[in-house]
């Protein structure tokens, strides 16, 4: 999977459907197997049982799991069932657990009972009916956490999670970047913010460990506040409304650069840019010579891949389009719009 496609998956795939077809014992055609009431599902394993995965089964409660008996649980996996609350992992062992995984359920509200699992490292709500971000602040070794495609509109109540590597919130209702919404996560590594409703990139300042931006599919005019986030390596701008390439002075260490479907006219303010080595511009309005584009990037060492298709260098250039740009952008290109030009 392309660095691309997987940066897509992120933040817009949904789950696979559930159905609910009532009463157990049902017969899923979906797997092809029998599914058993949620009582019987664990009834029959060892008390040192240290993972428990159960997906697609279409289970309501923890209760009847009884997780309790399990006192070295570390994994928790209860992907794409029908639960609504998450006040059972009360019973979960503290001591032990390191992983829940509750993507695509009917969970609405973030328990109070999950800040007793202190050593949780990935908590996963994503897909659920989640609004507020709270009860999380007691999880100081959390280094994962996904609320992609949820109903949360403010980023709030985690400056204390200061071990976060990875913060994925793809999909929900943010409408701006608050002062403190990242104050605490200086460590943070990986952040995506796509499909939202993000007007400006501000207040990111305290992201200076921050290594992956992605808010594509928001409502940004422009490039802007990444003076400070000079670690930054790769950067998600696709689908906005972006009309010029600036604002990169500070962020040297970017080796992908995504503004596929803006409004970019020219490609520039890039020859500083020594470590990039994929550019993404398809679908935008460049309309500029290949001589001026290899000026811009025929310096840049490492440059292998460049995406200028649907912009009117292209449509307009026939057959002589890939020619021109290996001509003009240096022995290091490898790919042209998807397409690998050398072996």
């Amino acid at each position: 999977m392309t660095i691309q496609a997987e940066c897509e998956r992120r933040e817009t795939s949904p789950p696979e459907e559930t159905h609910d077809f009532g009463g157990r014992p049902v017969y899923d055609d979906t797997h092809d197997e029998f599914i058993s009431a949620d009582v019987d599902l664990t009834k029959d394993w060892p008390e040192d049982t240290e993972i428990v995965d159960l997906v697609h089964l279409r289970i309501r409660s923890m209760e009847d799991l009884e997780l309790q008996r399990f006192p070295q649980l570390k994994t928790l996996c209860l992907r794409q069932n029908l639960i609504e609350s998450m006040s059972e992992v009360e019973v979960l062992p503290a001591a032990t657990m390191e992983d829940i995984d509750l993507y695509d359920n009917k969970i609405k509200h973030i328990s109070s009972s999950v800040n007793r699992l202190t050593g949780l490292k990935s908590l996963d709500l994503s897909f659920n009916k989640i609004k507020h971000i709270k009860n999380l602040d007691q999880l100081t070794e959390l280094e994962h956490l996904y609320f992609v495609q949820n109903r949360i509109a403010t980023v709030e109540n985690l400056s204390t999670l200061k071990k976060l590597r990875n913060l994925e919130l793809g999909g929900n209702q943010i409408a701006r970047i608050e002062p403190d919404s990242f104050r605490g996560l200086e460590n943070l590594q990986q952040i995506w913010l796509g499909k939202n409703r993000i007007p400006r990139l501000v207040n990111l300042h305290h992201l200076q460990n921050l290594r992956v931006l992605s808010i594509q599919s928001n409502q940004l005019t422009k490039i802007e506040g990444l003076e400070q986030l000079s670690n930054l390596e790769e950067l998600y701008l696709s689908h906005n409304f972006i009309s010029k390439i600036e604002g990169l002075e500070h962020n040297t260490k970017l080796t992908t650069l995504d503004i596929t479907s803006n409004r970019i006219s020219k490609v520039e303010n890039l020859c500083h840019l020594t470590k990039l080595t994929d550019l993404w511009l398809s679908f935008n309005q460049i309309d500029q010579t290949f001589e001026s584009l290899g000026d811009e990037l025929r310096d840049l060492p490492d440059f292998e891949t460049i995406y200028l298709e649907g912009n009117p260098i292209q449509t307009n250039s026939g057959t002589v389009y890939r020619r021109k740009l290996v001509l003009n952008l240096g022995p290091s290109l490898q790919k042209i719009d998807a397409t690998y030009i050398r072996g």
